[in-house]
């Protein structure tokens, strides 16, 4: 094996350079991007400046959820703050739950939106409507199947707001169960919040997720809340981020005492139509921010093709076999650093595997299923 290519061969040299120029992109994702979320150190709580805060909710149909889940939201350890259930158009019993809660817990308000055909069915009337019927400023969205991580989830994301932040993005894990599709969705949720927060720390935010997101009353107003995008289902917890998170106006929590836990979907149909729903706003993220994401696993999967066509024509060198070892040390290190942040230790041994499978499995699910419809938020 030669320590260098062999630049008078024509493809051993193309495939070496293409390698190589892989590999420093993956570097540069890796220590740039990946790493701040690796070496992340979480702010302490400053008691003194937590600010009333309104929890909203929106609900449809979601009976069986409410009445396990959202008493674990009601009992926060919090000083003032009010909890908001937007019922739209449920036909289940959650009225009467509702209601029922509503006598237990006095900072419990209900806003019911009766069936109407001519209301839209997505998410974002409902929370609007959320929103404006806050009695506080501050704000922290979820969702209705979501479990808080502890009784300071509340305290952990209002605790950014005491940094003088007007928008503060969460992390919404899904809980554990066996099978193939629940270890794909958890760490496809895992390698999502690493790409959306290690932007988010190098000033670079495009999105937060619904079930653990936080922001002004003040801030959606000023935007207009979703007037740009309303024509559309989602962007609530994308497009609307990357339309008011500016001048590090925006923090990020990343205690495991914050995060929201939910079930992953059952069903690899139902995750298809999932996908389709969140990819249907990436058409109108800017050219930056589509490069900025497709750019990794774009070249991850070009440096394993080159390495194993070197491999194939006995065209690998010494100098390349150091690069592809570095870089997978280097990832092995970031990434299971990252995942113990995430609460996904249990995929540091495989991360390398997995990495690859879902730089492959992306961009399929992304062009088989961005024009697909079945976008309506249940």
């Amino acid at each position: 094996m030669d320590s260098i290519p062999d630049f008078s061969d024509p493809l051993q040299s193309t495939l070496s350079i293409i390698l190589w120029a892989m590999a420093f992109i993956q570097l540069f994702w890796i220590f740039f991007f990946y790493s701040r979320i690796a070496f992340h150190q979480e702010k302490s709580t400053d008691e003194n400046n937590l600010p009333p805060v309104s929890i909203i909710i929106c609900a449809r149909n979601e009976e069986d959820n409410l009445f396990e889940l959202l008493p674990f939201i009601l009992e926060q350890d919090y000083g003032e703050f009010e909890v908001i259930v937007v019922n739209h158009q449920s036909t289940d019993n959650t009225f009467y739950i509702l209601k029922a809660f509503q006598e237990k817990y006095s900072h419990l308000k209900v806003i019911h939106l009766e069936r109407n055909h001519h209301l839209a069915m997505g998410k974002k009337l409902p929370l609007t409507l959320g929103i404006k019927g806050a009695k506080y400023n501050h704000l922290l969205l979820t969702d209705a199947d979501c479990k808080p991580s502890s009784k300071l989830w509340l305290r952990t994301m209002a605790n950014q707001f005491s940094q003088k932040k007007e928008m503060v993005l969460g992390y919404g894990p899904h809980n554990k169960t066996s099978g193939l599709l629940n270890r794909f969705i958890r760490l496809d949720t895992a390698i999502i919040a690493l790409n959306y927060l290690s932007f988010a720390k190098a000033g670079i935010p495009y999105m937060g997720v619904g079930r653990n997101l936080a922001y002004t009353k003040d801030l959606f107003l000023s935007n207009s809340g979703f007037k740009s995008h309303y024509s559309i289902s989602s962007g609530d917890d994308d497009l609307f981020v990357q339309e008011v998170a500016k001048n590090k106006n925006y923090g990020i929590s990343l205690s495991p005492l914050g995060f929201c836990y939910s079930d992953g979907k059952e069903k690899w149909s139902d995750l298809y139509l999932q996908k389709s729903r969140h990819y249907g706003t990436t058409g109108r993220y800017s050219l930056f921010k589509k490069l900025l994401l497709g750019i990794y696993p774009l070249s991850l999967i070009l440096l394993t093709i080159s390495l194993f066509t070197l491999l194939a024509i006995g065209g690998i060198t010494w100098i390349s076999i150091g690069i592809v070892a570095f870089v997978l040390i280097s990832k092995w290190i970031i990434f299971g650093l990252a995942m113990k942040k995430l609460e996904q230790s249990g995929f540091i041994w495989s991360i390398l595997l997995w990495d690859l499978i879902y730089a492959v499995s992306s961009p399929v699910l992304y062009y088989t299923s961005a024009k697909s419809t079945g976008s309506r938020w249940k």
